[in-house]
This record gives structure tokens, sequence and C-alpha cells, in this order.
């Protein structure tokens, strides 16, 4: 991972820790350089009756930022959509290209953007409609937006260039078929993602759910604690 830059694109502040805080610590200690960005600012992330929506835009910021410190990312880019209502659409494209281009990724985690529900054990869960806008956007960026020189010419003016994105790594809930030992690492997650107080209600149970999971992909790979992705290579 020397001299490698990964790019992750999240929809709300957390996402980044829950969907790749240990693989992204593990490949900063390898050389590599991380970035942030997160599309929504979390206004609506309370399950409390009771807040300040800018109030907890500032709280759930400073939270991203010390759980990014944790990890060891570079900069958080916030693109500070309103939580919940995110939409793939050309302004949201834009930006996101634009930060590839400036940044030229190796590698870009994000959400997977098939993932739309799951049964399991007579228990349904929805994926988060911005989850699901951010993996359409990032992925229309990634082909053929941030690729081809037509799309967003005006980004010339200003010194950015087209860029063709190698790898992708995708979040994955049911699917994986990319597995990555995160043994050495998996604990920073478990720090980072605790990092985001005002939306653990249970710390302690938090921290077994999340290094259980870690286990549980583990033990399809072989390895003590795993994270899980699907892979895309462009060649």
């Amino acid at each position: 991972m020397e001299g490698k830059v990964l790019l992750i694109i999240a929809a709300h502040p957390d996402d980044p820790e829950f969907g790749c805080g240990a693989t992204v610590a593990k490949y900063i200690k390898e050389g590599a350089t991380a970035y942030y960005i997160v599309c929504t600012n979390g206004n609506r992330g309370s399950r409390g009756n009771d807040f300040d929506p800018e109030d907890l835009v500032k709280t759930r910021h400073q939270e991203q930022k010390n759980a990014a410190d944790i990890i060891g990312a570079k900069e958080t880019f916030f693109l500070d959509y309103e939580d919940g209502n995110l939409v793939a659409n050309l302004e949201v494209k834009e930006q996101i290209v634009r930060i590839i281009r400036k940044l030229k990724p190796d590698i870009i985690f994000t959400h997977d953007p098939s993932w739309f529900y799951q049964v399991s054990d007579g228990s349904a869960r929805v994926n988060h409609n911005d989850h699901r806008q951010t993996g359409v956007a990032t992925l229309d960026a990634v082909y053929p937006l941030a690729r081809d020189l037509a799309s967003f010419p005006e980004h010339a003016k200003v010194g950015l260039t087209p860029h063709k994105v190698p790898e992708v790594l995708l979040f994955s809930i049911q699917t994986p078929d990319y597995f990555v030992d995160v043994s050495g690492s998996w604990e920073t997650k478990v720090k980072a993602v605790l990092a985001h107080q005002s939306q653990i209600d249970d710390p302690k149970q938090t921290k077994k759910r999340v290094t259980e999971r870690m286990k549980e992909l583990g033990k399809q790979a072989d390895y003590d604690y795993s994270e899980g992705f699907i892979r895309l290579i462009f060649t």
C-alpha cells in the first residue's frame, strides 16, 4: 500500500468507520493515504425526540473528524446534504468527480447500491436511502464521469484532469467476495466507531456487535477478524 491513495465515500458521519474502518486503518499503516467524503450532514441522526438539528450537525462533524483522526485519514470533505433526502443527481456526482480528479485515488470504498433490503430469521432490514444513493452516485462518478474528458469539461480550467479509478471496494452486508485480514487493526475500528457518541446508546453493546461481525467475516476467510467487500477491478 506504500504511496497508494484511498478515497472513502460514505453517506453519513460514522459510515466510513462501520463500513471499512479496520481495512482503511490497516492500509494506512502499510503506507497508504486516506481521505473521506461524507455526503450528508447527519442532521436527522438522533433517536431522541427533542434535539437541535444545527447542534447535532456540529456534533456529528466533530465526531467524524475525531474518528477519522483515530483511523489516520488525512482529510474529510463534507458535502452537507440533508440527512435522509440524498439524491444521486448530477450535482452530487460532479462534486464527487471533482474530488476524484483532485486526489487521483487508487482505491475507492463506498456503499453497495444494489443492497436494498434483507430478511433474516423473520426480521427485515431496509438499507438507508442515503446509502443506496451514495453508492449510485459514486459508481457513476467512477465510470464514466471521472474518466471522460467530455464530462464536466470546466474542471480542466482549474487543472483537474480525468482519472480512471483502478479499484472499488463496496461495503457488503450480504454477499462479500473479498475479505481483508484486519486482525491487527480491528481495535482501531472499534475505537473510531465509539467516537460517534451521539449515535451510540450502549457503547458496550456496540463494541460487542462490531467485534462479533468482524469475527463472523473472519471465519469465512480463515482470519481472526475480517472486513468483507464486493471488489471491482477495472482494467
